[in-house]
């Protein structure tokens, strides 16, 4: 028992004197935020969102409130996943100079939630645009209702729709303004067809 007691405080001093620690302390070392903000994986929403990646040519039509003719602007936009694939970074261009315009947008999924969360800015105002989900994530669809921080002036609600089509290689988004008795009115809609076809499996 003697003999037992001394070869494992022999291992332990060992140890000390080679800077081995326990496996938790070496792990906290590596990565001290872990500790407070532990890290999380891509889920189910990131597998969605990597098909949306690629180029892609957009018309983009807009319905005034009037009911008068849609307007139409072509464009371009280039999707990329980010972080390790945690997110989806979208660059958008429309129209041609000098009435050419520009938009970023950023699309992540929280695992834990089950739910969608963006952020868009353009070069047409200086607000930037925050929408998330309600309901949990159904494999088909991504569904986002806007939100503002500090209270929105303006009091507009709106929501929106983006669908995948044609084996991937078309995105349908639509943005619908939402009334007060709830009531919903397309506002705007981009189809967005892939510039080099990906092959059907």
């Amino acid at each position: 028992m003697r003999l037992l007691l001394l070869i494992t405080l022999a291992a332990f001093a060992i140890a000390l004197a080679t800077g081995a620690q326990p496996q938790d302390k070496k792990a906290a070392k590596v990565d001290p935020q872990a500790s407070i903000e532990p890290r999380s994986g891509p889920g189910a929403g990131q597998k969605f969102l990597a098909q949306f990646a690629g180029e892609w040519e957009v018309a983009k039509t807009f319905y005034s409130r009037s009911g008068g003719e849609p307007a139409r602007t072509p464009g371009v936009c280039r999707q990329t996943m980010i972080h390790n694939g945690r997110f989806l970074q979208s660059e958008f261009e429309f129209g041609t100079d000098p009435e050419k315009s520009t938009g970023l947008g950023l699309i992540g999924f929280d695992p834990a939630a089950g739910t969608f969360t963006s952020v868009w800015t353009d070069s047409r105002q200086t607000r930037m645009s925050f929408r998330q989900g309600k309901d949990k994530f159904d494999g088909q669809r991504i569904v986002l209702y806007s939100e503002s921080l500090g209270g929105d002036a303006d009091g507009r609600k709106s929501k929106t729709v983006t669908e995948l089509a044609d084996q991937g290689n078309k995105i349908v988004h639509r943005q619908y303004g939402i009334g007060t008795s709830g009531e919903e009115r397309l506002v705007m809609e981009l189809v967005m067809t892939r510039k080099q076809a990906v092959p059907v499996k």
